[in-house]
């Protein structure tokens, strides 16, 4: 579709547009920057209320973790679908249906009198989340045109994205320490409610793949495919990597998704085209959000547990003590995405950010039982948030940037889906190679002793951080290897019509 027909087709010329967006394209980044804080809160925000909601409501240990893994699976097997009927049917409907959805479902949690009624409602995020967080990125990516504003709203993005789970866990703990492990799910409403307003006010809808239809079977394929993979990985925390129940569902979601990719060639109207993912760049930054979001859990997850068990923090305190991490994360998303990767190219900023990352988790790996905070783990988080913040924007706006309008709503869906894939198979493949070292340790020693125990908790721990600066480190020469040298161009054929 041209930019006339498009520009035609929303009842204003360009000329009588641009004025108009550009008065108010700030409040839109407001209003977008706090849906996605909403959807990313709550992949963690929930996790430190856990203890609490099970004492209240009585269920089992068993089947605590599938109050995380509902909202996972939910979330990234609906996202690519989420994408598309953003594109199909317009973001600001996919945008403000999301945000009311994710609200409701949220009451809904927060209200739960028992343990099914609290998994549905988290499922129902993760469907409603899977909605609203591609409509978000992609109208960031059409409501910003001009390269230096793009730089500056996606380095907000992209931190709250980054940061984002650091944040959950300190409002988590605060929720649940001064009110209710119940307050995790019903703050969503008050989010919710500024940004559905903002939203209906600052937006207009645009269908920018009207005249394309729904690809149902590769609909079906990928979600299969995803639930499939996400569900596999997370037995594998359950189960052993043996269990059909692993490694039968990791096997029928490689077949789906290959399956998927084969139909994605055939399909009149494919749900991701594959002129998306054949971009070097864009593939290089898909893989980047993939390897950062599995990484990261080697952070927020073992380090939590150490804080918590091992230095007696609180989990309020916890929270309080992953700050200066999100802080160093926002300054170097600042600075990565308008003046270093503007100037010198993502070939060489990328790929720094990985290794300043792989060495503030080696660092972080000198914890022991009795560590101080302040020495053994402030100077790590802040140097692995500083190198975090030089990967994520800037591979989230080369991920998105440069699609035609009509794909920026799938296109923005398949960084959300590796951010959460990356997740998924990161906390899987830790949390197995944490607890076998922690095994290991104890084996030749008295597990009754509370200072072996104490140690097997660290070896655990440091095992994990290990595993994450390896991947970060493996991130650095992958991204090196593939992203193009130079600055990379605004291709004007390419960018979007702004449309609210």
């Amino acid at each position: 579709m041209s930019e006339k027909t498009l520009t035609e087709s929303s009842g204003e010329s360009a000329v009588d547009a641009q004025p108009e967006a550009s008065a108010k394209r700030w409040w839109i980044l407001a209003v977008i920057a706090l849906a996605q804080l909403m959807v990313v809160l709550d992949a963690t925000i929930v996790n430190i209320a856990l203890p609490s909601a099970q004492a209240d409501l009585g269920f089992s240990d068993g089947n605590r973790q599938w109050i995380v893994t509902a909202y996972a699976l939910a979330f990234a097997s609906l996202l690519l679908l989420g994408g598309r009927i953003a594109d199909l049917f317009g973001r600001k409907t996919a945008f403000l249906v999301g945000v009311a959805g994710f609200a409701a479902v949220s009451a809904l949690g927060g209200a739960a009198t028992n343990f099914e009624m609290l998994v549905t409602a988290r499922a129902l995020q993760g469907a409603f989340g899977a909605l609203l967080a591609p409509a978000a990125l992609s109208l960031l990516n059409t409501t910003f045109t001009d390269a230096r504003e793009k730089a500056k709203a996606f380095s907000v993005y992209g931190a709250i994205a980054g940061a984002g789970g650091a944040v959950g866990l300190l409002l988590g703990g605060l929720l649940t320490d001064a009110l209710d492990w119940r307050w995790t799910l019903y703050v969503n409403v008050v989010i919710a409610v500024f940004a559905f307003a903002g939203g209906w006010i600052l937006l207009h809808n645009h269908r920018d793949a009207a005249n394309s239809r729904l690809d149902v079977p590769g609909t079906l394929l990928v979600a299969a495919g995803l639930f499939s993979l996400v569900y596999g990985f997370s037995n594998a925390e359950t189960h052993d990597w043996n269990s059909p129940e692993t490694w039968g569902f990791l096997i029928a979601g490689a077949v789906l998704l290959t399956a998927f990719a084969w139909w994605q060639t055939r399909a009149a109207h494919p749900l991701l085209p594959l002129r998306i993912l054949l971009d070097r760049n864009r593939a290089a930054s898909f893989l980047a959000v993939l390897i950062s979001g599995g990484g990261m859990f080697g952070v927020f997850l073992f380090l939590t547990y150490y804080l918590q068990l091992n230095l007696g923090f609180s989990p309020t305190k916890t929270g309080v003590a992953f700050l200066p991490m999100v802080a160093a994360l926002m300054v170097a998303a600042q600075v990565s995405t308008t003046k270093l990767v503007p100037r010198i190219g993502p070939k060489a900023i990328i790929p720094l950010g990985f290794a300043i990352a792989a060495v503030g988790m080696a660092w972080l790996t000198g914890i022991g039982v009795g560590s101080s905070y302040v020495s053994a783990v402030l100077p790590q988080l802040i140097v692995t948030g500083f190198g975090l913040g030089l990967v994520m924007p800037p591979a989230m706006q080369l991920a998105t940037g440069g699609v035609a309008a009509e794909d920026a709503g799938v296109a923005s869906a398949t960084v959300n889906a590796m951010q959460q894939v990356g997740g998924s198979i990161g906390t899987a493949l830790l949390n197995t190679l944490a607890a076998s070292a922690a095994t290991d340790y104890l084996v030749g020693k008295d597990p009754r002793n509370k200072l072996v125990q104490a140690q097997a908790t660290i070896e655990s721990y440091t095992t994990a951080f290990w595993w994450s600066a390896g991947l970060f480190a493996a991130g650095a020469v992958i991204a090196f290897l593939l992203f193009r040298r130079g600055v990379p161009e605004q291709d004007a054929s390419a960018a979007p019509v702004v449309h609210m």
